[in-house]
């Protein structure tokens, strides 16, 4: 059914040169993400820096999204942190901003256990009318949400999918099949798009759309008409661009490549820093390499 759509990109947020969100370069990369294929925006996602904006900005941020989408495609608003409390207080706040839906990230740092795991995503979840997407990923939170917990949390009605970034197949596997109906598994790693999509996944929440959305939303479509050989070739093609958007800090290079490919989205705030040369060109030979 795809929920939020086959392509979902996890939107950097542009920045002016003094570092504050720059609400018209905003606008112009909503339009070259919609575009290139993109069907609904995660905004305020890691890939959007959201550990270093302000409540405040976030939730500008968000009306200024729904206001200049304007029901094009359906807005995501990030709103999970490692405070259960604070988490509750600001997804309220966000509902109010006209977001479709918000995106639950497993609480990071505290490691907590699957229980803790569990009553935090539900506590969050009963404090909202909106559409849920959890969000797994270990390898920044430092704990690994289980299958078994998913499941669990599935159940709740209003928990609809969940952006999967362990890259453990077969964990994804047994979500998949043991899903209530309805419930939806996007991969949260463009590398193993194709892998999730033929396990029985729905899609992908990205951070490769914002360079290569079109060629993606492709190889997505191509898989579902059974174009298996076809899709097989473009993901073997695009692995490059996956894995090269995360050989150095994300969203550094995700920004780096928008800016060479003329699609202003300014700097990168601390305690990330801007690519050096090496890393510049690092970004400008891989984009020639796709053209």
């Amino acid at each position: 059914m795809a929920l939020f759509g086959r392509l979902a990109t996890a939107m950097v947020t542009p920045f002016d040169q003094q570092l504050q969100i720059d609400f018209e370069k905003t606008e112009r990369l909503i339009d070259h993400l919609l575009s290139t294929g993109t069907d609904a925006l995660v905004v305020s996602g890691t890939t959007g820096e959201s550990p270093t904006l302000s409540s405040e900005e976030k939730l500008a941020l968000f009306r200024h999204v729904v206001q200049y989408v304007n029901g094009r495609c359906k807005v995501i608003a990030g709103t999970g942190s490692n405070d259960t409390a604070s988490s509750i207080a600001f997804t309220q706040a966000a509902e109010a901003t006209g977001v479709d839906a918000v995106m639950f990230v497993a609480p990071y740092y505290s490691r907590t256990s699957q229980e803790g795991l569990y009553q935090h995503f539900r506590a969050l979840a009963e404090s909202t009318r909106l559409p849920v997407m959890l969000y797994n990923v270990p390898g920044r939170t430092a704990v690994n949400m289980t299958a078994e917990t998913t499941l669990r949390l599935a159940k709740l009605p209003n928990v609809v999918c969940v952006k999967e970034a362990s890259g453990n197949l077969s964990q994804i596997a047994k979500i998949i099949e043991h899903a209530p109906e309805g419930f939806e598994v996007y991969s949260g790693d463009d590398g193993i798009t194709l892998p999730v999509l033929s396990i029985g996944g729905v899609g992908v929440v990205s951070v490769a759309s914002h360079v290569v959305g079109a060629q993606m939303q492709e190889m997505i479509q191509a898989f579902f008409v059974g174009k298996l050989d076809a899709a097989a070739a473009l993901h073997r093609k695009l692995l490059p661009i996956f894995e090269g958007l995360f050989a150095f800090p994300s969203p550094v290079p995700t920004k780096t490549a928008l800016e060479q490919m003329g699609v202003a989205v300014g700097g990168v705030r601390l305690p990330l820093v801007p690519a050096s040369d090496e890393e510049r060109a690092f970004i400008h030979s891989l984009l020639s390499d796709n053209a």
